[in-house]
């Protein structure tokens, strides 16, 4: 996703180094915040929210899916009905919204922007429940957490320029996206496992490369509202990121109900 924020390149003043450094890791520590908040608000969200759509009680089923899930009237509602269209699109509404209105938003309007999209993300994650077993879906996070982390420290501690290769990236995700859309029509298993594949091995990369952006970004002289709207942008890449690599592993690392 392109940064709608000027990117600033630390800019070496002699004597400031110690403040620079100090000012940096201040930065990213709240950079790495706001997207474990974010993820934290996914999951609470999605729990929740598969909680309210599935009972045990047939007396409180609308419907039954193949695997035995039953149903209540909201699980019906936002997974079987037209509806489940809002709960799709809506996370993606979400996100351009703010990408394309960071820079005339307060840090806090930035912010709660950025939490209300978590939560619709959750909402619309919840559906991986009924496909996927939870002990794979929680072994798959924490898969995703250990991978996450070291990419990260890498794109962080790295004095390699990845720019040539964040380019590269970005281009695959186009790609994937494209791939993805005409295998809603051939339905093919080769090409779903290529996607899944690719899906992994792009956001690995995407992973140490807005790692690195974000840490250039970074700029001492900046007003506070101008670094709040940067970490939170920062926070917002670094959370799609995991989220599509979360989603692509668990494509391989998922047992299906």
């Amino acid at each position: 996703m392109a940064d709608p924020i000027r990117n600033y390149q630390t800019r070496a003043v002699p004597g400031a180094a110690v403040d620079i450094d100090q000012g940096l890791r201040a930065y990213m520590i709240k950079v790495y915040n706001l997207m474990g908040l974010g993820l934290l608000i996914t999951g609470l969200a999605a729990v929740g929210t598969i909680m309210l759509a599935t009972t045990t009680d047939p007396a409180s089923a609308v419907a039954t899916l193949p695997s035995g899930e039953m149903l209540t009237s909201f699980g019906y509602a936002i997974f079987g009905s037209p509806l489940r269209w809002v709960v799709i699109l809506a996370p993606l509404a979400a996100v351009f919204f703010l990408s394309f209105r960071v820079q005339s938003m307060s840090v806090s309007a930035a912010q709660t922007t950025f939490w209300v999209y978590a939560g619709l993300v959750g909402l619309s994650l919840s559906s991986i429940f009924l496909v996927y077993t939870t002990a794979s879906i929680s072994q798959t996070f924490f898969a995703t957490a250990a991978a996450f982390g070291a990419l990260s420290l890498y794109g962080y501690t790295t004095k390699r320029d990845l720019t040539a290769m964040g380019s590269f990236l970005i281009m695959g995700v186009f790609g994937i996206i494209i791939a993805s859309v005409i295998n809603i029509f051939l339905q093919s298993s080769a090409l779903s496992f290529a996607v899944s594949a690719i899906g992994v091995l792009v956001f690995a990369g995407l992973t140490a490369y807005d790692t690195q952006n974000i840490k250039e970004m970074y700029f001492e002289g900046d007003a506070s509202d101008v670094a709040g709207r940067k970490a939170i942008m920062g926070a917002l890449r670094l959370y799609l990121d995991f989220i599509n690599l979360f989603m692509f592993l668990l494509q391989f690392m998922g047992d299906r109900r």
